[in-house]
C-alpha cells in the first residue's frame, strides 16, 4: 500500500503561481487548501497571514530569508507549535553576485568613471586598485557569505569569514585558505582587514553593529559592502566617515531608513553607491523561491530536517 499524500497549502493567491504549485508535487505533496494542510507554504507578507492556522498545520514556510519584521508582528509568537522556515539561502547567489559588483565597482573606480565627461586617466591612476592579495572580511557567513567566497576565491582575494560559531566555513568551491572567526571577536578583525561585506541578519544584536569606531579602524582604502539591512550600519558615522575619507567608499543595496528619502547625503556623496534593495530583484525571485520550496517540501514529506529553520531566541 502506497504512503498517503502530504497534504500542502498555498498562500495568500489564489489560485497559487504556477511555479509554487510546481514545486509542491516536485517535493512529492498535494496542493490543497489550509483548512486540509499540514504545511504551508506562504508567498506573502506578515500582514496578510492568518490569525489562526488550523491545528493540522505543522510547518509554515515563509518567503524571506530576512524574517525580523516576521518577529515584529509576532506571528512566530503566535504560533508557538508550528516550525517556521525561512528562505535563507535561496536567493544567495543573486545577492553575493551583487555584492561583488559592488565592491569591485568601488575598488575599480567606477562611480568616477561613470561621472566623468573627459579623459582623465592621470587623474584616475591612483585610486583604481585590485582585489588580489586583498582580505575581504564577510560578516555573516550564511548562504550569502559562502555564495561569495567562491566568487571571490578566483581574483586571489583572501577570505575572512565570521559566523556567530566560530566554526570553520567549509564546501563546494570554499578554499582550505578561508579563515573563521566567532563572531564574538569580530573586534580583532577590523585593523586585518581591507575591505568588509556585511551579509549578517537584523537583530538587536547586529543593530549598528558598523559604527565611528569600527569604521576608525578600518583603512583608508577601505570599501564597505552592505547586502543584508540597513540597521546594521549606523548610518550618520558612515556619511561622516565617507564624507572626511576615513574609509575610500560604501556600496548599499540597503539603508537606515530605507527607502533612502530623495536629498539623503548617500545620494550625492562621490564614494557612495546605493542600489534601491535590488540584489534580489523580482524577476529571480520566484523561481529561486520555488526551487527552495520543491527542496524543503521534499524534505518534509521525507520527515528529514528542514532547511532554514527559525531560531525564535535568535531571531532568524
Amino acid at each position: 500500500m502506497s504512503a498517503p499524500v502530504v497534504p500542502v497549502a498555498i498562500g495568500p493567491t489564489q489560485p497559487a503561481p504556477t511555479l509554487l504549485s510546481k514545486a509542491v508535487g516536485e517535493g512529492g505533496a498535494a496542493l490543497v487548501d489550509l483548512a486540509e494542510a499540514r504545511a504551508l507554504i506562504w508567498a506573502g507578507g506578515p500582514g496578510e497571514f492568518p490569525q489562526e492556522l488550523p491545528s493540522s498545520v505543522e510547518w509554515v514556510q515563509l518567503p524571506a530569508a530576512g524574517v525580523e519584521d516576521w518577529f515584529t508582528a509576532g506571528i512566530l509568537a503566535r504560533h508557538p507549535n508550528v516550525r517556521f522556515t525561512s528562505a535563507a539561502g535561496a536567493f544567495a547567489n543573486s545577492v553575493a553576485e551583487h555584492a561583488l559588483t559592488l565592491l569591485l565597482a568601488g575598488v575599480r573606480y567606477l562611480p568616477e568613471h561613470l561621472r566623468a565627461a573627459s579623459w582623465r586617466q592621470q587623474d584616475f591612476f591612483p585610486h583604481v586598485g585590485t582585489l588580489r592579495g586583498k582580505t575581504v572580511t564577510i560578516i555573516g557567513a550564511g548562504g550569502i557569505g559562502r555564495a561569495l567566497i567562491p566568487m571571490l576565491a578566483p581574483l586571489g582575494a583572501h577570505v575572512i569569514a565570521v559566523n556567530r560559531s566560530g566554526r570553520p566555513v567549509t564546501g563546494p568551491g570554499i578554499p582550505d585558505s578561508v579563515e573563521t572567526v566567532p563572531a564574538d571577536q569580530l573586534g580583532k578583525v577590523w585593523s586585518r582587514t581591507d575591505h568588509v561585506v556585511i551579509a549578517a541578519p537584523a537583530t538587536a544584536a547586529t543593530q549598528h553593529l558598523v559604527g565611528a569606531e569600527e569604521l576608525a579602524r578600518l583603512k583608508p582604502s577601505s570599501w564597505v559592502i552592505n547586502v543584508a539591512r540597513g540597521s546594521l550600519i549606523d548610518t550618520d558615522a558612515l556619511v561622516a566617515a565617507l564624507a572626511s575619507g576615513a574609509i575610500a567608499g560604501a556600496g548599499l543595496d540597503v539603508t537606515e531608513p530605507e527607502p533612502l528619502p530623495d536629498g539623503h547625503p548617500l545620494w550625492v556623496l562621490p564614494n557612495a553607491i546605493v542600489t534601491p534593495h535590488d540584489s534580489n530583484p523580482p524577476q529571480l525571485r520566484l523561481a529561486a523561491f520555488a526551487d527552495h520550496v520543491a527542496a524543503n517540501v521534499s524534505r518534509f514529506v521525507a520527515g528529514r530536517e528542514l532547511l532554514a529553520p527559525i531560531d525564535p531566541d535568535r531571531g532568524y
